[in-house]
Order: structure tokens, then C-alpha cells, then sequence
């Protein structure tokens, strides 16, 4: 009997715990490298933030299967929970209480990849060689051999930075001190960092659009709390979200609270503001930008960055690796995720072979496979890994067969004739944006809504 095919997984998250779970269940056996000190580690770092996705969305099945000799509980399906809820009651048991236990590999974080004997200009025998994974685990560096490698380290710790080129602001690095990337905890471990104080948020995600509700929320505990939100676009009702049309109920809410929030003034908007430098004032900081023909500055106290994320590469530089050259994920997947053509998060399945690369064995899984793309689920990393563990067990017919249904934005319905309506007037609340929703709202009571400005 041959022995089992090792496949190394890089990243404790969800997706590599599920990875690790359906590698089991084909035979397969895992082993996971965590740069964190305990799984989840990246999502424990938003823990505060409640998720736009119910628990159905959120749990692997086979991660569940494994938990079920265990007695564990599930969490009612309907519910949202909260990231610490996630780690709490899922993936701690999942790493803790299963067979996965022996297998994940916490403080051990990967820092170079390729094939033994192999660099990455040599062709002849590559596929038939195991890879070689390099990390360190606070003992100096150690070496692991791998037949598959399943990357789904995430993007969390590679944010995007304040400057609208793609690059730092000029003087970004050194204002670092004044400056937060993602989703800090504004109404708790990080509040007295913001209370009082002009707060400046760059970005038109639900990150950005949920640190500023909070930041209104705190506003009206500490009043001199002022939030101003940056935005490099002109139209706000953008980042307003899919209302009453979001099958994710509550992104859909999130997004409607927040339109009322700036219809009412409570949130300062920076319109066409293109970050292009920061400077330290004293003990303010001030932020160049604007649009091309009106360049201005805004001081604040403190700026919070949250524009995406994108893929750490280094640790793959030997390999070969084929991305697409603007999203950065896998290049059959890019044309699904696009999001300069995709804003409704709907994507057509996929599985093992959209994320396969040129190096036989080698995957993108999880919100790393996305580059740097927004439109990631957790359920669509379950399906990933679902079909690439059948595919590295032999079974390419399992690896074809994805399933994936995945719940629409809403975003992308609205019609030509709301966009020139500007919302005013619209259709009923089922079919129309949060820009709309809080119009349509304002419009019963006899006042001006959002869209009629």
C-alpha cells in the first residue's frame, strides 16, 4: 500500500482548516503552517466586526463532519456572528477537538517555497520531485517536503496603501504612527485612540463605510468625534450597497444605516479625493490629495486606511506561478472576478482547475486566490478546497462537479433609468439600492432623500 500523498497547507483560517479537513476525508494527509500563534489568527484581528454572512455561509461541511463526533454544537444558520464568534465556537473546536489537532503547526511562518534540487529556471523531472517548504517557528529556519501545497495564507497582513496609485503616499511610512489599515475597533480596545478626535476614513468598501457608522456611533458618546470619509470616486451612493436587494440581508442594512448617516450630515464627505501625500503638522496630520485639476489638504488626527488587500508573492518567487497581471489571483479566475466588470460578488463555479498553476501540485485557495479582488466568501474558499482535495486524490470527476450558489449584491439591477432618476421617484424598496431605500424613507415623511440632494 502506497503511502499517503502529504500536502502542506499554508494558513490556519477557515479555508485552511477546511482544506485540511477534506484533505483528510480523501486520504490525503495535511499538514498546516500558521504564521499566528493560534488559528484564526488574521481573524481574530477584526474580531469586533459582525459578518455580512449568516453561519450557513460560513461552515465547511466536512469541517463539520469531523466535529460531529466531537458533540459540538452548531450555531443556529441564520444567525451572524461576530469574528470572535467564528473563532470561539467553530474554529478552535475544529483545530482543537478533531483529528486536525496533530496536524496544524501554529508560530511556524512559511517563508520560501520550492521544489528540492529544483530551482525555479529547471524543467526536466520538476513535477516528479516533492516541494521543499522553508519556515520559521522561533527555533530557526526548518524544512518540510510536500507532494501539494495548498496556499491559503490570505491577503489581511498585505493592505493596500493610502496612496491612489497603487503605491505608499508620499511620507506614508513616516506618518505611520498616526495611521490604522483595515477595521480597528473604534467603539472598543482602540477607542480612546479616535474619541474626540477628527477621524479621516479612506475607502468605499464595507470596511471603510462600517468604520464610519461606528465612528458616527462614537461621535454621539464623544462629540467632538468628528468622521470624515475620503472617497476617490464622486458618486457615495456606490459604496450604499445592494438595501432591500442584498441577499445578504445584513450588508444590505449596513449599507442603508450608512446613506442615512451622510444624507443626514453626521458623516463629513471628501468627494474625488486621490490621496497623493501626508505630512505631520505638530500633532495632526495632513493629507494632500483631491482630483487632478483641484488639488487640497485635510488635517485630521488620525487617517484609517482601508482599501483592500493584496496577495504576498514573495515566498513563491521559485515557483511557477501565472497570475493575471492586474488582479493578481489565477488567470482562468479573473475574468469571473473582475471587478472592474463583477460588482455583485455572483461568480460561476470554480474549483481546482481555475486555480491550478503551471507548477503541477501547487493551488491558490481562499481570499488569496482572489489577488486583490473584494468579492471573496468563505463559502467559495469551502468549494475551492472541496474540488482541489478530489483533484489531488485522483477523483477529476468530484473535482469538476463544484457547486456553488452564492448570494447577489443587488448592486448590478439597478437600471439606467434609476441611475439618471438619481433614486428619486423610484420603483418600490425590493428592487432599489440603499441610496434608494433611505430615499424612498425620506420621501414618506415629506423630506429630501438621499438621491435628491
Amino acid at each position: 500500500m502506497s503511502e499517503a500523498k502529504t500536502v502542506a497547507i499554508v494558513g490556519a483560517g477557515p479555508v485552511g482548516l477546511a482544506a485540511a479537513a477534506h484533505a483528510l476525508e480523501r486520504g490525503l494527509r495535511p499538514i498546516v503552517l500558521e504564521a499566528g500563534d493560534s488559528v484564526g489568527h488574521a481573524v481574530r484581528r477584526w474580531s469586533h466586526v459582525q459578518m455580512f454572512s449568516p453561519w450557513e455561509y460560513n461552515i465547511d461541511r466536512a469541517a463539520v463532519r469531523l466535529l460531529a463526533s466531537t458533540g459540538w454544537n452548531s450555531p443556529e444558520p441564520h444567525q451572524y456572528p461576530t469574528g470572535a464568534e467564528l473563532v470561539e465556537r467553530y474554529l478552535e473546536p475544529l483545530a482543537t477537538k478533531t483529528v486536525l489537532a496533530t496536524h496544524i503547526h501554529t508560530s511556524s511562518r512559511v517563508s520560501d517555497i520550492s521544489r528540492v534540487g529544483f530551482d525555479k529556471l529547471k524543467s526536466r523531472g520538476r513535477e516528479a520531485v516533492p516541494f521543499e517548504i522553508r519556515y520559521q517557528n522561533g527555533q530557526g529556519s526548518k524544512s518540510l517536503r510536500a507532494d501539494a501545497i495548498i496556499d491559503a495564507s490570505g491577503t489581511w497582513h498585505s493592505p493596500n496603501p493610502a496612496g491612489a496609485s497603487g503605491l505608499p503616499a508620499i511620507g506614508e511610512t513616516q506618518a505611520a504612527d498616526k495611521i490604522a489599515y483595515g477595521m480597528p475597533d473604534v467603539l472598543g480596545k482602540d477607542r480612546a485612540r479616535y474619541a474626540g478626535k477628527t477621524v479621516a476614513v479612506l475607502g468605499a468598501g464595507h470596511s471603510a463605510i462600517g468604520t464610519l457608522t461606528d465612528l458616527a456611533r462614537l461621535a454621539a458618546q464623544a462629540p467632538q468625534t468628528r468622521p470624515i470619509w475620503l472617497l476617490r470616486g464622486n458618486d457615495p451612493a456606490k459604496a450604499f450597497g445592494g438595501g432591500a436587494n442584498d441577499k445578504l440581508a445584513a450588508r444590505g442594512e449596513l449599507g442603508a444605516a450608512f446613506a442615512a448617516l451622510v444624507a443626514a450630515g453626521k458623516i463629513e464627505v471628501e468627494r474625488e479625493f486621490r490621496v497623493s501625500n501626508l505630512g505631520l503638522d505638530g500633532p495632526r496630520l495632513t493629507i494632500g490629495g483631491g482630483a487632478a485639476c483641484s488639488r487640497r489638504h485635510v488635517a485630521v488626527d488620525e487617517l484609517i486606511v482601508a482599501t483592500g488587500f493584496r496577495p504576498d508573492l514573495n515566498f513563491l518567487r521559485e515557483l511557477r506561478i501565472r497570475l493575471d497581471p492586474a488582479i493578481e489571483c489565477p488567470v482562468a479566475l479573473a475574468p469571473l472576478i473582475d471587478p472592474n466588470e463583477h460588482s455583485c460578488g455572483t461568480v460561476r463555479p470554480h474549483g481546482a482547475r481555475e486555480l491550478a498553476q503551471d507548477e503541477p501540485g501547487f493551488y491558490f485557495a481562499g481570499m488569496k486566490s482572489y489577488g486583490r479582488a473584494p468579492t471573496f466568501l468563505m463559502i467559495t474558499g469551502y468549494e475551492q478546497v472541496r474540488s482541489i482535495a478530489a483533484d489531488l486524490a485522483g477523483d477529476h470527476e468530484a473535482a469538476e462537479r463544484v457547486e456553488l450558489v452564492l448570494p447577489e449584491t443587488g448592486v448590478c439591477n439597478r437600471s439606467a433609468v434609476l441611475d439618471a432618476n438619481k433614486c428619486c421617484g423610484g420603483p418600490a424598496l425590493s428592487e432599489v439600492d440603499a441610496c434608494c431605500v433611505a430615499d424612498a424613507n425620506a420621501r414618506q415623511q415629506g423630506k429630501t432623500g438621499c438621491g435628491c440632494g
